[in-house]
């Protein structure tokens, strides 16, 4: 039987889509055995590596076997611990550094180099510990900082907003003290719930840009208004104060809530701290597990200071801006007696005569002690503890090569002594030098350094010279107090 040729035209079209769906079957069968194969092998993956957690987990506890009930900090340590073990098993660069210290346990630049690589690897339980807990620190100290106190002249009669945060920090902080199961980001929740009823600012204010917030923060600080309330509430008696009770009302719900703000500052600063010690104590204790060849007291005081370099740097500024909003009063004093001392000569501040020189000549266009002040001026750019407790120091030498360098030009014929001065001197001249340099915050750095220095460092020459500038901020805080004994000083 004889077919048209357009019959022949539509046979083949067929058969060309009856090879391409056949190939399509095919590819699909081949795809649906590869994901099998794939999900087979990936399930024996999964099942080696539980395999392999369990057993370091294992090896954790018999490493932390303890007699009784394992507190929730031993169980996180061994949670830790095994972490430590699977990177271990993964990575060869912990037993390469392991091997070469147990060879040379006394180079302290080979120890210096094994802390600072094990900083430098992000992956390591280590580091992974240290950004976790700078996370917890930082999102406490933000919702702080980064909010200022209501700067208008008329307050409202209800607690600001920024009371009302400061307030729900003290009340988050108090309990993430008492129950350290309690989420990190509650605080962050809590603040968005109170912003969200107050329904002051749209919901595009309660997302807050926190990787900029290192950024102006000094400049947020100089616009704070920390006015004192002008009302008197002990004022009672009379029959004008029983009219104005009513107008007075509002000052005194305002001096009251700056009563509440700086108290729940101080609590929160002082929980800040112990998260901050506690965070430092357990880096350090997970390095000494990792690394037990860093477990003696000269590697163990590298491994801190490397420790505190890395956690310290990066909330520094934001932790600094805390501790000027809780020493603020003290920084107005010193900045007060700053500008009406700031030119005073040595001895208007009690240093003795024969320490510094009479005649502005001898020190070519400079003025005494000159290098001390530029000196201490580099602390303010430091950004971790012990650097700047270090600033200190080189401070206070420098003053007494000075004062040696000045006792020579009043007592030519004398022998150079390695001690110039005494300790009733040394005030006076560092009072000078702190004055000179001009910088209020010294206040709050040295705050700082008091808490967050090691108690070791304190005994010795370290210690002795915080000590000092205290000491001598202190005397400079109080000297707009003491101005007219100064100024009847300096005309006689």
């Amino acid at each position: 039987m004889f077919r048209p040729p357009n019959s022949q035209v539509e046979l083949r079209a067929y058969w060309r889509k009856l090879k391409a769906f056949v190939k399509t079957l095919s590819l699909q069968r081949q795809m649906m055995e590869n994901l099998i194969i794939a999900k087979a092998r990936q399930d024996a993956l999964h099942r080696k590596m539980e395999e392999r957690r369990l057993r370091l987990q294992e090896e954790a506890n018999r490493r932390f076997a303890a007699l009784g009930t394992v507190t929730a900090e031993e169980q996180e340590q061994r949670i830790l611990y095994a972490n430590v073990l699977e990177y271990e098993q993964d990575h060869d660069w912990p037993k390469l550094w392991k091997a070469n210290v147990k060879k040379n346990p006394d180079d302290a630049t080979l120890v210096s180099g094994l802390v600072s690589y094990l900083l430098s690897r992000s992956d390591h339980p280590v580091m992974k510990l240290l950004r976790k807990h700078q996370y917890q620190v930082y999102n406490r100290l933000y919702p702080i900082v980064n909010k200022g106190l209501p700067q208008s002249p008329a307050p409202p009669l209800r607690p600001s907003r920024s009371s009302h945060n400061l307030l729900l920090m003290f009340y988050s902080s108090s309990h993430q003290n008492s129950n350290p199961s309690l989420s990190p980001s509650l605080s962050r929740d809590l603040n968005t719930n109170c912003e969200e009823e107050e329904g002051e600012e749209p919901c595009t204010q309660v997302t807050v840009d926190r990787e900029n917030s290192f950024e102006d923060l000094e400049q947020f600080l100089t616009q704070l208004d920390w006015a004192p309330p002008h009302g008197n509430p002990d004022d009672t008696g009379s029959d004008s104060d029983i009219t104005l009770d009513l107008s007075l009302q509002p000052e005194v719900d305002d001096a009251h809530i700056q009563e509440l703000e700086m108290r729940a500052l101080k609590e929160h600063l002082k929980a800040i701290v112990k998260d901050i010690h506690n965070a430092i104590d357990q880096l350090l204790s997970l390095c000494l597990l990792s690394f037990e060849c860093l477990n003696t007291a000269s590697s163990k005081d590298l491994c801190v200071a490397s420790i505190e370099e890395a956690f310290f740097t990066p909330l520094w500024s934001p932790l600094l801006a805390l501790f000027r909003k809780v020493h603020r009063e003290r920084e107005l004093a010193f900045e007060t007696s700053m500008k009406l001392y700031r030119n005073t000569s040595p001895g208007d501040v009690g240093v003795p005569l024969k320490l510094f020189p009479q005649d502005p000549g001898m020190l070519q266009g400079s003025y005494p002690y000159e290098s001390a002040v530029q000196e201490l001026k580099l602390l303010c750019k430091h950004c971790c503890p012990q650097r700047k407790l270090e600033c200190i120091v080189r401070t206070l030498r420098l003053i007494c090569a000075c004062a040696e360098d000045y006792r020579c030009l009043h007592e030519v014929d004398s022998p150079p002594r390695t001690a110039a001065i005494g300790a009733d001197d040394l005030l006076p001249i560092l009072s000078f030098v702190a004055l000179r340099c001009e910088c209020p915050q010294l206040v709050s750095e040295c705050a700082a350094l008091e808490e967050f220095i090691h108690e070791g460092y304190l005994i010795g020459e370290e210690g002795y010279c915080l000590t000092s500038m205290q000491s001598a901020l202190a005397y400079v805080e109080s000297l707009h107090t003491a101005g007219a004994h100064l100024r009847t000083a300096k005309l006689t």
